[in-house]
Parts: C-alpha cells; sequence; structure tokens
C-alpha cells in the first residue's frame, strides 16, 4: 500500500552536493526529505571511497578557487560542530615543469585572493622530498594549508546531521514523471508518493539515466581507477607529514600520502571510458595497474616494488568542459539539476549547497552563468581540472 507525504523540498541524491544542499536548505527554514537509492557514501556513488583532494590551485580559474576556499572553512567547522576527523592537513603540491602555464597561472591567482602558498625550486624539492624522483621537474608550487577530506566519512557524517537538525532520510529509488510544467511528486519503486514544492535531482552519474534527452551527451560518467600501494621498509617516507598530497599535471597523475594504513593512493586523472554506475563491475583493468606501476618507478622509486593493497574503481560525471551544472529544468519549473562535480567537485559541497540554497529562495546575486545548462555543449573537452 502506498503512502503520500509532503515536503517543501526533496532533495535526491544523498552524495556530496545533495547531502550539503539538503543541510543548507534546511537550515534555511525548508522542510526537506533527502533520498538516495543505495546510500550516502556507497560504492556506486561518486561521493564513496576513502579521500578527496581539497585544494586552492585552479589554474586562472578564481572562481573554483574562491569556492575551494569558501569551502574549505566550511568543512573545518563542520568538523569542529560534528567533532569528526573528516580533513587530514597534509599540504598539497603540484608539480611542474619550466612551461608549465597551469600552475603559474594558479601561483597567480593564489597570490592575488590572499591564500598562502610556496614556490619551491628544483633543489628545494629535492632537498624536502627525497622520495620523489623529479624527472623533468622545473619546480612546484605548494599548498600548505590543503589536504584531504574523508569522502564515504565526511558525506555520511553530513548526512547523519541533516537528520540531527530534521531532514526527513529515505533510501528508495524514485522514478520521475516529467509530463507536466510543475511536478507535484516523485513515486518510490515501492510506490510512496513524495510531493514536494520543489525538487533538487543531485544524484551525481545518475543524471543522465533520469533526464536522457537532455542530459544524455552533456553528462557523461567514465570508469576511473585508483591504486593503494602498500608502505615497505620506507614507510614514513611515504606517509604524513614528510610526503604531502601532489599533483603531477602533465603526467595527468595524483597521489596521496599514506593515510589510515590504506597504503599510498595514486591514480591517473584522465577520463576513462564509459560506465553504468547501476550494473558495471568495479574491476580494475591490468592496462590500468600497468600505467600505475609505470608512473610509480618514475615518480616514486621507492615504492616501485611495493604490492597493491587495494584497489577501486569510482566514476567522473562531468560536464562537457567540467564546470558544474546548477540550473532549473527547462521544462520544469520546480526542478532543479544539480551536478557535473566529478574529478574536481567533492571539496566545493558545501559552497554549492550553499547556492542551491539561494537559487530556490529566488535569490538573483551571485547567479554564475557558468553554471548553466545553456552552457553545456554536447562535445567533451574539458577545460577545468
Amino acid at each position: 500500500m502506498s503512502t503520500s507525504s509532503s515536503y517543501d523540498v526533496a532533495v535526491i541524491g544523498a552524495g556530496v552536493f545533495g547531502a550539503w544542499t539538503a543541510l543548507c536548505l534546511r537550515r534555511s527554514g525548508k522542510s526537506v526529505i533527502l533520498i538516495d537509492q543505495y546510500g550516502p557514501g556507497n560504492s556506486r556513488s561518486s561521493s564513496g571511497g576513502e579521500s578527496r583532494i581539497i585544494r586552492m590551485g585552479y589554474g586562472a580559474d578564481s572562481i573554483y578557487t574562491r569556492s575551494a576556499q569558501q569551502s574549505l572553512q566550511r568543512w573545518l567547522e563542520f568538523a569542529e560542530l560534528t567533532k569528526e576527523p573528516l580533513f587530514e592537513r597534509t599540504s598539497v603540491l603540484w608539480l611542474a615543469r619550466d612551461d608549465d602555464p597551469y600552475s603559474k597561472a594558479s601561483a597567480k591567482t593564489l597570490a592575488e585572493i590572499g591564500i598562502p602558498f610556496e614556490r619551491l625550486s628544483a633543489s628545494e624539492l629535492s632537498s624536502r622530498y627525497p622520495q620523489l624522483a623529479l624527472d623533468q621537474i622545473e619546480w612546484a608550487l605548494l599548498e600548505p594549508d590543503s589536504g584531504a577530506l574523508l569522502a564515504r566519512r565526511a558525506v555520511q557524517s553530513v548526512v547523519r546531521q541533516c537528520i540531527a537538525e530534521g531532514v526527513r532520510y529515505r533510501q528508495h529509488c524514485v522514478t520521475f514523471p516529467g509530463d507536466s510544467n510543475e511536478i507535484i511528486e516523485v513515486t518510490t519503486v515501492r510506490g510512496d508518493k513524495i510531493a514536494a514544492g520543489s525538487f533538487v535531482f543531485a544524484c551525481g552519474p545518475w543524471l543522465p539515466k533520469l533526464f536522457p534527452e537532455l542530459l544524455g551527451n552533456r553528462i557523461q560518467p567514465s570508469r576511473q581507477e585508483v591504486f593503494f600501494f602498500g608502505l615497505t621498509s620506507n614507510a614514513a617516507l611515504h606517509s604524513k607529514p614528510a610526503l604531502p598530497i601532489w599533483v603531477d599535471f602533465k603526467d595527468e597523475a595524483y597521489g596521496f600520502p599514506d593515510l589510515e594504513n590504506r597504503g599510498v593512493k595514486i591514480a591517473i586523472d584522465r577520463h576513462g571510458p564509459p560506465i553504468d554506475p547501476d550494473r558495471d563491475d568495479r574491476i580494475v583493468s591490468s592496462i590500468g595497474l600497468a600505467e600505475v606501476r609505470r608512473y610509480v618507478t618514475k615518480r616514486l622509486p621507492g615504492l616501485k616494488d611495493a604490492p597493491v593493497v587495494e584497489t577501486r574503481v569510482c566514476q567522473y560525471e562531468n560536464t562537457s568542459n567540467g564546470d558544474f551544472l546548477i540550473d532549473r529544468h527547462p521544462n520544469h519549473a520546480n526542478v532543479w539539476l544539480v551536478g557535473g562535480g566529478s574529478g574536481h567537485g567533492f571539496k566545493h559541497g558545501p559552497t554549492v549547497g550553499a547556492y542551491v540554497t539561494a537559487r530556490l529562495a529566488g535569490s538573483d546575486e551571485g547567479i554564475e552563468p557558468r553554471f548553466s545548462l545553456s552552457s553545456k555543449g554536447t562535445s567533451h573537452q574539458r577545460e577545468v581540472f
């Protein structure tokens, strides 16, 4: 037998964007229900996994630098509120070639905004981080206050706080009716009706599945492989604080020091093949493993014989150029689409939640045209990293 309930806002998707949106909406006085089919931080979600980088460097893209700066402060305040360890201050190190315009632009943007950083020469790098082999690296930019968010733990903590502050949470899959200008309700797979004044769909790689005609060519989930290398006798060199998070932009790679005894995490930051978040297996490929081992041999030679102790397959769900999508559905006045964050978006959860809340309140202040649906193409050329 179906049941019915009504709220000011229904948020579908309890990943980092959806969870923070629900919390911000509730704090603005709205009655809110948060719905997720697999649960916050689940293994299929883009917000699952152990860790995400929170860094300020975005080249000349000051919009995301400022957002990351604001979000870090909000994450720190949230961690203090909940008394949970959600952030590891590891520092973030950008390895740069001599002709690295992205890192040079990042340094300029950080200086203009007033975010602390250091520029390290090759000799300073070699002295401070002897575990890093510096083939082709001429200098580096170090963000001393940046680090890692403990992703799964953080998302689950935000959802718990949502519930504590009065958000209703339900674990269900919903269907989208899509047959009128203003949507009155959505239906769960078991037949329950959930009515709301507004609906926010913040469901990551499921967005193009729910809205195939609108988003099928604008958001394309891709398969991403992550590897953890076990530490050996040189464990201290590859752990915090001796080793920071590093970003090797030209080699399309990034890595984390050992956090919580999981091993050194390394991944290639390049769009992989398409993935179905519901049906596809999460088993890494031999090709991916071989590429990461070559990278480890080149950049972290002390780990070249280290065993792979854990692997993970997650997904990105970038828009055509990497900008966020935060906009009203063109055919449904009370439906909002929030996504396109994978690859760089996790850190921005608090700022995205505040932005969505302002839009639903009718505020025009601070509207960012780059987040609009109309700015999203169907030819994928990533511009935001």
